[in-house]
């Protein structure tokens, strides 16, 4: 693909005027848009033109611009995200008529932990999670659960990383974290109070698929204070169980995987 006279190919500035679309704007005027890339408004037209002639871009009624449903079709095409929200979802709906939690699904994405599936309870509490939304990995235990099952030198890579504090229970110090880390491969989970909302606790497990590694994280998102691990570790280890069975795949028993539970963090 023809570079521009920047050195960034047009499927790169594609890509950005795509990515300029937020669940907070989903709908942008032109020049908004080209603001928002720092592209020239007439290579933004260009763009965009094509980008609707193929249905990846369309206009509302008051001519803004948003993803046209060809994006969401193409995207969902054989893609590994679809293929384990629709094994999970039935799961995860059993999962928040027990608990009455929050019930995320994320698989790891380069840094950062991309939630693919999330199902709301009224009466829990704060969950900034959002469907197709990131969050990074040392921010979550959702993300420190993939980390956890990770290779030494992708960990270690992780853990000399300058980590953002984003509160302060946040855990950015490279032996706790380490420490954190073993107890979650001992363990079979990870639990982790207020380290991005201060008044929530996380609580995450892996989702194996035939491999070493997890293909996502199941977790529940409880008011901080009120993890009660006895009770929820195990229901979410059975659901993390029912997926991978419902994707072609026999799990290790809960037993074998879980050797301890380490008290609340």
């Amino acid at each position: 693909m023809a570079n521009s006279s920047s050195g960034e190919s047009v499927i790169n500035r594609v890509v950005r005027v795509l990515g300029a679309f937020t669940d907070d704007q989903p709908a942008l005027h032109l020049r908004q848009l080209s603001r928002a890339v720092d592209l020239p408004l007439s290579t933004v037209h260009r763009l965009v033109a094509e980008l609707e002639v193929e249905g990846l871009l369309e206009r509302d009624s008051g001519g803004r611009l948003r993803h046209g449903h060809r994006l969401w079709e193409l995207a969902s095409r054989g893609s590994r995200a679809s293929n384990l929200r629709e094994a999970a979802l039935p799961v995860m709906e059993d999962l928040l008529v027990q608990t009455g939690h929050h019930i995320s699904l994320g698989v790891l994405e380069g840094t950062d932990v991309l939630y693919i599936e999330r199902l709301a309870s009224r009466e829990s509490t704060v969950n900034i999670t959002r469907i197709a939304g990131r969050l990074p990995v040392h921010g979550c235990s959702a993300g420190l659960v993939f980390m956890a099952h990770a290779p030494d030198g992708e960990q270690e890579t992780f853990l000399h990383r300058r980590l953002e504090k984003l509160t302060e229970a946040t855990v950015t110090d490279a032996d706790q974290l380490r420490g954190i880390l073993a107890t979650i491969r001992q363990s079979g989970y990870c639990s982790m109070a207020g380290i991005i909302v201060t008044e929530s606790s996380g609580i995450s497990v892996p989702v194996f698929a035939g491999t070493d590694r997890p293909v996502a994280s199941l977790s529940v998102i409880v008011p901080r204070g009120q993890e009660n691990l006895p009770n929820l570790v195990p229901q979410l280890q059975m659901a993390a169980r029912a997926i991978a069975r419902r994707l072609g795949f026999n799990p290790t028993p809960v037993g074998a995987q879980r050797r301890s539970m380490p008290a609340d963090r």
